[in-house]
């Protein structure tokens, strides 16, 4: 997997899967049909790493969050086809490493929201922010989860702000030549933020 081609936590195109329109913005606003959200399970795996070209995680990886947390990720689904999707694990330290890239720690309390990844269909419509908005708020009802990190390329450090990240600094983990800000957001009182809808 080519290193230029990472980006961690920017929202990734994905393919168009069979059966979905090609411009849904074209469609009037009744006839969209309605999303799903849930959680992903191992079966998920294959599906949307079939349809998301480039992805950080790779194939097995993906299998192994699935499996051992399936309750830190979370999918939309417009009529039963993935069209966006988080995956996330557990830390135990303050700061992210390079091991933080693929590991999970049971006993941890850090959310570490690896990838975030939306259709290029559906992309400036507001799928990414939504979804995001509904992890945060899964997460928020979770107990042992005390705040959610991720690691993200400086532009997208005024996205992930709106939601309630705080840059922290640049993080230690990188993938090749690339190096990102690391962003921390408390979960205590999330569900009081407003929803930014047209973001």
């Amino acid at each position: 997997m080519s290193t230029q081609t990472i980006q961690y936590m920017k929202p990734v195109a994905l393919r168009l899967p069979p059966g979905i329109p090609e411009s849904p913005s074209r469609q009037r606003r009744h006839t969209l049909p309605a999303n799903e959200f849930r959680c992903l399970t191992p079966e998920d795996a294959a599906a949307f790493i079939s349809v998301s070209g480039v992805c950080p995680l790779q194939l097995d990886q993906v299998q192994h969050f699935l499996t051992v947390c399936p309750e830190l990720s979370l999918g939309c689904f417009v009529e039963g086809r993935l069209v966006a999707f988080i995956i996330g694990s557990l830390w135990d330290k303050e700061r992210l490493t390079q091991e933080s890239l693929t590991l999970h720690r049971p006993m941890g309390r850090t959310a570490h929201l690896h990838l975030l990844a939306v259709h290029r269909t559906f992309r400036q419509l507001g799928k990414g922010s939504t979804l995001l908005w509904r992890y945060l708020h899964h997460l928020d009802g979770q107990p042992a989860v005390r705040r959610a990190v991720l690691m993200c390329e400086d532009p997208l450090v005024p996205f992930y702000q709106r939601f309630g990240f705080h840059p922290v600094g640049p993080c230690a983990a990188t993938v090749g030549s690339l190096t990102f800000t690391e962003m921390q957001c408390s979960l205590r009182g999330h569900a009081s933020l407003r929803r930014n809808s047209d973001s």
